[in-house]
């Protein structure tokens, strides 16, 4: 348990934190890495009953166990506290948790209170602890079983089907569901953790492993990790099952179930030419080793990019590597999200959307230029397609906006965000720009950051003038509605024979012979393209010629069935069924019950009598998109 001086210059710094090493590996002997803050209003995150200015958390030592019978962790959470000499009290977050008794690093008894539970938005209730002079606390504690965060799954859940899993997911405020800490991404935090679990389990953390599991005797293990860089909290996570690992190169490897780690490994076999890449781009890869690992199929996304172990679906697995541009893209934000993160959420754009554009420079570097074209025209289509939805003035469509605008979903975080920069790239140059974004992250490296400031950034260190000034346009970007005139619009070219075919196709029915042949994003283009209106025999012949209901890569199978429910194809609702049953990924399962909600008397009883079956299945941020689609909110 290491102990912080109290100093108020970290505590409120807004600028400058400590140095730390660009290679991965420990830090400067005896100098603990402290984060600074952010102090504007731009950089109060309204989700945390935090209050950083007077006390804040600076790292989290956790001792816990995992208790599968009864779906809990159960344990100590010991936390290092930078505060002003005045402080008399700390307020941390927590939601669900059971707090058994709280005390100083001596052992002393400390007095706490656990305020009155917010439920709306998942904001929970605040844990004041009152510390007076010490500086060190320790949390006794235990999660309750339907914490969100976490989900326990039986053995039939799992691809094996012998053994118990569990796994985390934080982002955005779901970990204090399971750490009592302040949960704010905004207040960066070292960390070190040590779990038991079950034999033959083994045990994954967004951490570095320490050494191999202890053996204690009585049919369990223990295993041991740091994260010695600091991180926001949604950050730490865990994995627990029957999981191998395979190595790709000589710092980056996968975990997951033993009959699926052959297929994964081969799915990810580019991971370490792809760090290579980003490496050549933006700099060196900070966090030492860059692991993955496949989850069951009731994971809700289709990646989390947990420092130096990403959560990965099943889901993108397709035997040809179509859709491992997901693994870029968790691997991006090793640089931006985990080296510098939004403050707030509101300004979440600055994690996916910068990674987005991250992303996709390093498709482009690893599998050509003409890959990358197609899937930012993807990405396009799907702002065009918001915008066209909820209208170019609607205020969740400007980058920064408020957290009631992710409603809207990625287009604007992630898609808007990207064009952002495509769009300065285009008009700065490629050099200028890889310039001015290398050092972005350099000398923002384990900071948090705002909208305002990557844009006080921008015209400190990239714009050359008042002219170039305007024709960027960068505060219409960030801070207003819609989508500038001066966007860099995707090449038409990177679709013209897909678009010609969706035409023919409209004209005719006719189904292009070359679609065999085409790359994934070009069948997805066809599919997403082509009338919405289709009669049974119609669609019948689609999936005769394309092998659509057959098809391994779920991205094109989950058009095909939200294209078959719209017009109530018998023959899919088993498919969907079967889908909907495998698959816990929100961004499939919710807009398939969409469409089946959206079909009135004949779909709503299909989507009633599936989501009875499957909804257990689900992960609490899956359950409840559904829920909201339903009608069943509360």
């Amino acid at each position: 348990m290491r102990r912080i001086a109290t100093a108020l210059s970290l505590l409120l710094a807004s600028t400058a934190c400590t140095t730390v090493p660009s290679e991965g590996g420990s830090m400067t002997a005896g100098e603990p890495m402290v984060s600074p803050i952010l102090t504007g209003a731009d950089a109060v995150d309204s989700m945390t009953y935090a209050q950083p200015q007077v006390a804040r958390v600076t790292h989290v030592d956790l001792d816990l166990a995992l208790d599968f019978d009864r779906k809990r962790v159960t344990g100590v959470a010991n936390l290092d506290i930078l505060a002003r000499p005045d402080a008399g009290a700390i307020v941390l977050d927590s939601n669900g948790l059971e707090i058994v008794g709280v005390r100083d690093g001596a052992g002393n008894p400390l007095a706490w209170k656990l305020g009155d539970t917010v439920s709306e938005g998942g904001k929970g209730a605040p844990l004041t602890i009152t510390m007076g002079n010490a500086r060190e606390v320790q949390i006794q504690y235990a999660s309750a079983p339907n914490a969100e965060a976490l989900q326990w799954l039986t053995p039939e859940q799992t691809a094996g089907g012998q053994y118990r899993y569990l796994f985390s997911q934080g982002q955005a405020i779901l970990n204090r569901t399971w750490i009592p800490t302040q949960d704010s991404p905004g207040i960066r935090q070292t960390w070190a953790a040590r779990i038991t679990a079950p034999k033959p389990l083994d045990v994954v953390m967004s951490g570095v492993r320490q050494g191999e599991p202890e053996d204690l005797g009585n049919g369990r293990r223990a295993f041991r990790f740091v994260m010695d860089k600091p991180v926001p909290p949604y950050l730490i996570a865990i994995a627990a099952g029957d999981i191998d690992f395979a190595a790709i190169g000589p710092r980056t490897g996968v975990w997951a179930e033993p009959s699926t780690l052959a297929r994964a490994r081969a799915e990810v076999g580019d991971t370490e030419e792809m760090v290579e890449a980003a490496e050549e781009l933006y700099g060196d890869y900070r966090w030492g080793r860059y692991d993955m690992i496949v989850l069951p199929p009731s994971f809700p996304y289709g990646g989390m990019e947990n420092p130096v172990m990403t959560f990965l679906t099943p889901t993108f697995i397709a035997g040809d590597r179509s859709n491992n541009g997901l693994v870029a893209h968790e691997l991006a934000h090793s640089w931006s999200g985990n080296l510098v993160t939004n403050a707030v959420w509101e300004d979440s754009w600055l994690n996916e959307g910068v990674t987005s554009y991250f992303e996709n420079r390093i498709v482009e570097a690893v599998y050509g230029k003409k890959r990358a074209e197609q899937e930012a025209a993807l990405s396009f289509a799907n702002i065009e397609e918001t915008l066209a939805e909820v209208g170019m003035n609607a205020p969740g469509t400007a980058l920064h906006h408020s957290t009631d605008g992710a409603e809207i979903g990625s287009a604007i975080t992630y898609d808007k965000g990207h064009f952002f920069l495509r769009t300065v790239e285009s008009i700065v140059g490629r050099e200028r720009f890889d310039a001015w974004l290398r050092q972005w992250f350099d000398n923002h490296a384990f900071q948090p950051a705002t909208s305002q400031l990557f844009y006080d950034d921008m015209m400190a260190n990239l714009v050359r003038n008042d002219a170039e000034a305007e024709q960027l346009a960068l505060r219409e970007w960030i801070f207003q509605p819609g989508l500038p005139s001066n966007v860099a619009r995707p090449d038409p070219a990177a679709f013209a024979e897909v678009d010609s075919a969706v035409q023919a196709y409209a004209a005719s029915s006719s189904i292009p012979a070359a679609y065999n042949g085409w790359t994934s994003a070009e069948r997805m283009r066809f599919l997403d393209n082509i009338p919405k209106e289709r009669s049974a025999a119609q669609l019948s012949e689609l999936d005769r010629q394309l092998g659509l209901s057959t098809t391994q890569n779920n991205e094109i199978l989950f058009l095909w069935l939200e294209l078959a429910l719209a017009n109530r194809y018998e023959p899919a609702v088993p498919q969907a069924e079967q889908f909907l049953a495998r698959v816990g990924r929100a961004k499939f399962v919710r807009p398939l019950f969409q469409v089946l909600w959206s079909e009135g008397e004949w779909g709503r009883p299909i989507a009633k009598r599936i989501y009875a079956k499957t909804r257990p299945s689900y992960h609490a941020v899956t359950r409840g998109a559904v829920d909201r689609v339903l009608g069943m909110a509360g």
